[in-house]
């Protein structure tokens, strides 16, 4: 059978998310989406040093497509392409996993299962007694059993979101959620090597077993410093895209978990190459997925199917009043949490349909083939 072509993409856009839709030469499609954030932006690169080097080639060869563009591109080898790249990756998993009539998690080697989520909260500006109340609501009402908070401020060298908050979130929220729970922290690059294990030292105390990004994510000795200092868990990878880089912090053993984001990634292609890098060395993957857009359906389908996948899917519990823009993306939820798990989308690709209603007020773009 002679493999489908890419004739068109196209792009929705709005300030916070772009979707992508790939169509081939004999009509079928599929569903992508680049990283969140200045998406419209991303958009236009897409059109711009993406889409060109893509049209026309073999739909099902997607390494070789993603290697084309990084080679045709590589004066432009940073953050943007890569977020502009993941839109064309996830379409054409997508399409495959549409037209082999299999979930994606399946092409990768898995099945669709039930995975476990940890509650993953995005706020400082909230008390510790009212982020200790929400955390045990969603235990009791919603079965997690795992649970992530803010400690420090972000990229605060060694500052807080107010004096002495880090030093009361902790054993409040802690405390609260009792000795059966997991217990994750995040400091978002806050803290210097110094502080980071003092900070670390009371998160071993209250029984806290994740201890993410302590140090500036760019400082990876800072973070090896601190590695080496702490029992608990360090871990960090959710803003790099570099592969090079990847490599230096897995041989450094920087951290202990690695969190590579799907859409800051490039997409899933090249996310599985920091997996393997991860796992040769013995290291656990728990990828970052911070919102409810297709990054969190993209990351179930991965977690479903590496052999070092970690604990548990980072679950963003924050609805829109701080997220207004992921509301109304999907025309059906394909985030039902049951006893704080969250079942891998078995429908063929990624399983979700992009809300029509979205799609219609969306920024329009398209590129094909003359």
């Amino acid at each position: 059978m002679t493999s489908p072509k890419i004739a068109k993409l196209e792009t929705f856009s709005t300030e916070a998310v772009a979707f992508v839709r790939v169509t081939t030469n004999d009509g079928r499609t599929g569903w992508g989406q680049t990283s969140t954030y200045n998406a419209d932006i991303t958009a236009t690169i897409f059109h711009r040093q993406i889409a060109p080097w893509a049209l026309g080639w073999d739909a099902f060869d997607i390494a070789g497509v993603i290697q084309r563009i990084e080679a045709r591109e590589h004066k432009f080898p940073g953050s943007y392409r890569c977020r502009a790249l993941a839109g064309l990756d996830t379409a054409l998993w997508d399409l495959r996993g549409r037209i082999e009539e299999k979930p994606v998690v399946e092409l990768l080697g898995g099945k669709p299962r039930r995975i476990r989520a940890y509650a993953s909260s995005m706020k400082r500006d909230i008390t510790p007694k009212d982020e200790a109340a929400r955390l045990c609501r969603l235990r009791d009402e919603q079965g997690f059993d795992a649970f992530k908070w803010r400690v420090g401020a972000e990229c605060g060298q060694d500052g807080d979101e107010w004096p002495g908050r880090t030093e009361e979130v902790i054993p409040t929220v802690a405390r609260a959620l009792g000795e059966g729970a997991a217990k994750l922290v995040d400091a978002n690059s806050g803290f210097s090597p110094s502080r980071a294990i003092e900070v670390g030292k009371r998160l071993e105390a209250e029984g806290i077993s994740h201890f993410e990004e302590p140090c500036p994510y760019w400082e990876l000795e800072q973070t090896r410093q601190v590695t080496q200092a702490l029992d608990l868990d360090v871990t960090g990878g959710e803003q790099d895209w570099d592969i090079a880089t990847w490599r230096r912090m897995i041989d450094l053993r920087a951290v202990d978990i690695v969190q590579p984001d799907i859409m800051y990634m490039g997409g899933l292609s090249r996310t599985l190459k920091v997996v393997d890098l991860a796992a040769a060395a013995g290291l656990p993957c728990t990828p970052h997925s911070a919102n409810l857009s297709l990054v969190t359906v993209c990351t179930l389908h991965l977690l479903g199917a590496i052999p070092n996948a970690g604990k548990y899917l980072e679950f963003s519990i924050e609805g829109s009043d701080y997220y207004p823009w992921q509301d109304g993306l999907f025309e059906a939820n394909p985030f039902e949490v049951e006893a704080g798990q969250i079942a891998i989308p078995a429908a063929p690709g990624w399983g979700v349909e992009i809300s029509k209603s979205w799609l219609s007020k969306a920024h329009y773009q398209m590129s094909e083939v003359d």
